[in-house]
């Protein structure tokens, strides 16, 4: 059991705050944190095997179809440093709750859709809601669990749940779309947020940094408005192109006003962003591996669901339960790399991992239109699967050790929004690629089956380079010290 200090963090004072309070158990603000941030990273891909049940039952239009799932991306990836800040300043339990709250009456809300309009605000509030919840489940792990190999232990478990939630959306949305409807991949968010929220309410107790002091509101205005910008200029490359209008206004308008939100830091006197921070070794170079490979990994899924789905023709539930090896392998890679970095360099573990990866991902790159689960589903994903798990932990617990207790949140924040603009970017380059290719095979003659299988193999072809990228720049990953293994 952790001692009542470590899980307790930084208590404000307040004449309430007088009565001493028993130390929940290690394993409840454990189990609390983590089932936070699974509903946070399973709502990223729960959807995607839904869309077509949704589109017949709403009559969502393709563009429609495509921002249910970009306006979570959206406001997910625009607002995670407001969360990780707001997290630091005001209370960690208390912006835990908030953005939970939030998240659950969004699910209620996109569950319950009678229309396209009122679906995708739902899921953009979805977003805003895990945008202030996942900053919070990593910086009270780091504040509750002194470093070390018992935060090691802690943080790899957090991992293996997020990357449990990733693998398990295609699952879960496949299964609950079968048996009973699309309106459960959100509504099942709602019993399990209120019961993570009693469980909150419970088993974490306030902390936050020593000095309390003033939110940076036009820094959280712009860097939300540049990111969301980048990001919705991204999303529209993959239907007009690079050099339209379209895309090229908001691209341009959101490096511009990022930069000015540089400038804005730079002058601040409490800014949102310390812009020192970036010049913490472990800090930079973890959100820039995490960056190369969010690039990679999140378009695996979406591919090999179409892939499942188009081509081999895989019901829903069919193709939610192949996944499941992919589920299992990355968490075992989670789960192993915390007893790899007691004995290895955590760089080497974080490069082998990337490489491992990448293999696999090169294996996956021979999908044909004949092709079946052992041949060509089963063996690639264990092994791009385990690889990405075990990288995961030792970037965090990096990034993690070299800042101080009071910044944990906002790198928290940094991290998940690199991972988050990653794979947004990583995603629009590939479902670009892709479609270049199948537009070419179908011109050439080729069948649609061998034209969708042509496509998504270049895809995983090139997220294989992604994670060659993220493997030789783990080296650039501070050297472990003693205590932090």
């Amino acid at each position: 059991m952790v001692p009542m200090s470590e899980i307790l963090g930084q208590r404000t004072t307040s004449t309430s705050d007088c009565k001493p309070r028993r130390a929940a158990p290690a394993w409840a603000v454990l189990l609390a944190v983590c089932a936070g941030q699974f509903l946070v990273v399973l709502d990223v891909s729960v959807v995607n095997v839904a869309l077509p049940s949704m589109r017949s039952a709403l009559g969502l239009g393709e563009s429609a179809q495509q921002w249910v799932v970009n306006g979570y991306a959206l406001t997910f990836a625009g607002f995670l440093l407001l969360g990780g800040r707001a997290a630091d300043l005001f209370g960690r339990k208390r912006i835990f709750v908030a953005g939970l709250g939030l998240f659950t009456a969004a699910s209620l809300a996109g569950g319950l859709a009678q229309n396209p309009t009122m679906l995708i605000t739902a899921r953009a509030v979805q977003g805003l809601g895990s945008a202030i919840l996942a900053p919070t489940t990593l910086s009270i792990l780091t504040t509750s669990f002194p470093e070390g190999p018992e935060r090691t232990r802690a943080i790899a478990t957090w991992s293996a749940v997020g990357a449990g939630g990733g693998a398990a959306g295609s699952l879960v949305g496949g299964t609950l779309t079968d048996l009973l409807s699309w309106r459960w991949v959100l509504l099942v968010n709602v019993p399990v947020g209120a019961v993570v929220l009693v469980a909150a309410a419970l088993f974490l107790t306030e902390g936050r940094g020593t000095t309390v002091r003033r939110l940076d509101i036009p820094g959280a205005i712009l860097v939300t408005g540049g990111v969301a910008a980048l990001a919705y200029g991204i999303a529209e490359t993959e239907t007009h192109g690079w050099s339209s209008p379209h895309s090229l206004v908001p691209l341009v308008g959101g490096v511009l006003i990022l930069a000015l939100f540089t400038a804005v830091e730079a002058r601040a006197a409490q800014p949102l962003v310390p812009l020192r921070l970036f010049t913490v070794r472990s800090v930079a170079s973890a959100n820039t591996v995490l960056f190369a490979s969010g690039a990679a990994t999140f378009a695996v899924w979406y591919f090999l669901s179409l892939y499942m789905q188009q081509v081999l023709h895989y019901s829903p539930i069919k193709a939610g339960l192949s996944f499941l090896p992919h589920t299992i392998a990355i968490v075992a890679g989670s789960k192993l790399a915390p007893r790899l970095m007691s004995r290895l360099d955590s760089r080497l573990i974080v490069a082998c991992g990337g490489a491992i990866s990448a293999v696999g991902l090169v294996w996956q790159s021979r999908v044909s239109a004949d092709g079946t689960f052992l041949g060509i589903i089963l063996g690639p994903g264990i092994l791009a699967m385990f690889g990405a798990g075990l990288m995961m932990t030792p970037v965090a617990a990096a990034a993690m050790s070299g800042v101080g207790r009071a910044e944990q949140g906002l790198v928290s924040g940094l991290l998940n929004t690199s991972r988050q603009l990653g794979g947004a970017l990583g995603l629009t380059i590939l479902a670009t690629t892709a479609a270049s290719r199948i537009t070419a095979r179908t011109q050439a003659g080729a069948s649609t089956a061998s034209a969708l299988s042509s496509g998504y193999g270049l895809a995983f072809l090139v997220s294989a380079a992604f994670l060659a990228a993220a493997a030789c720049l783990a080296m650039l990953l501070p050297k472990p010290q003693p205590h932090e293994v």
